[in-house]
């Protein structure tokens, strides 16, 4: 099934961009996945430092982890990585957490590291998430189809490593068919904020939200974000179950122009 309350190609015949989430829409990002990416990451980190502790790093990852999403996303900022490592570093080296109520001490946290192991483990983060989560089948060729058709593409994700996904972009191949990358880690603030939908729309030229059309999997940051701009947008309905992503429940007062259960039945709706 892939029609929605608008199934109709009228209503979309003015789009001249589209803008695509990353994270389980052109990259089904699933828990056993994500946790192969921390688990290289706390074996390779843990070797070059000396710290003993693997379990104990995966442990302090995802406290932190939540911690970070629990604090920053109600205020619509992006998670910091690097903040993170460092909390993490800092943890395994003895320093306490806060507790319930407290807030870290990170300055205090950042003296217990040094900074090119805490860029070291970002970079290895990275690199293995580029190399170990596959992207969508469909999302080459939609991506393709789309820029030969000659519509103007971008990127629009909520990702605390704006460098991760420049990265995924250049290693699948779709550097040529992209007119910019635009993440919240880059903008400042995270989707649904208005902020980051104009800063898509003008990393890619377009000044007429009805000419925007955004595609997402996340029903808060994605279709309420779209349709707070005044843009259309496409809500793709299926993700991993066990997604660790943030995921927020459909509500009411908003209406996508349509739904799909797959990717690549995008360019389909433009027809």
């Amino acid at each position: 099934m892939t029609g929605g309350p608008t199934n109709s190609t009228t209503a979309l015949a003015g789009i001249q961009a589209v803008t695509l989430d990353f994270g389980n829409t052109l990259v089904r990002v699933d828990r056993a996945g994500l946790r192969r990416v921390v688990a290289e990451t706390a074996e390779r980190v843990c070797a070059r430092t000396g710290l003993p502790d693997r379990e104990a790093f995966l442990a302090a990852w995802s406290d932190e982890r939540a911690r970070q999403f629990r604090e920053e996303v109600p205020r619509f900022r992006e998670v910091d990585l690097e903040q993170r490592v460092v909390r993490v570093l800092a943890r395994l080296r003895g320093f306490l957490p806060p507790r319930s109520g407290e807030t870290w001490n990170d300055a205090a946290a950042r003296e217990l590291t040094e900074p090119e192991e805490v860029a070291f483990a970002i970079d290895v983060y990275s690199r293995a998430f580029v190399a170990g989560l596959p992207p969508a089948p469909a999302a080459a060729g939609v991506l393709e189809r789309l820029h030969n058709r000659g519509f103007r593409l971008a990127i629009l994700s909520n990702w605390p490593l704006a460098t991760t996904i420049d990265r995924y972009v250049e290693a699948s191949g779709w550097t040529a068919w992209l007119d910019a990358v635009v993440v919240s880690q880059r903008v400042g603030t995270i989707k649904p904020h208005p902020a980051i939908f104009l800063a898509a729309s003008a990393a890619l030229g377009i000044g007429a939200s009805k000419a925007m059309l955004h595609v997402g999997d996340d029903w808060a940051a994605d279709v309420v974000g779209a349709r707070g701009v005044g843009w259309h947008v496409g809500y793709l309905r299926q993700r991993p179950e066990d997604s660790p992503l943030p995921s927020s429940e459909r509500s009411l007062d908003v209406e996508p122009d349509f739904e799909l259960d797959d990717i690549a039945d995008l360019d389909r709706h433009l027809a």
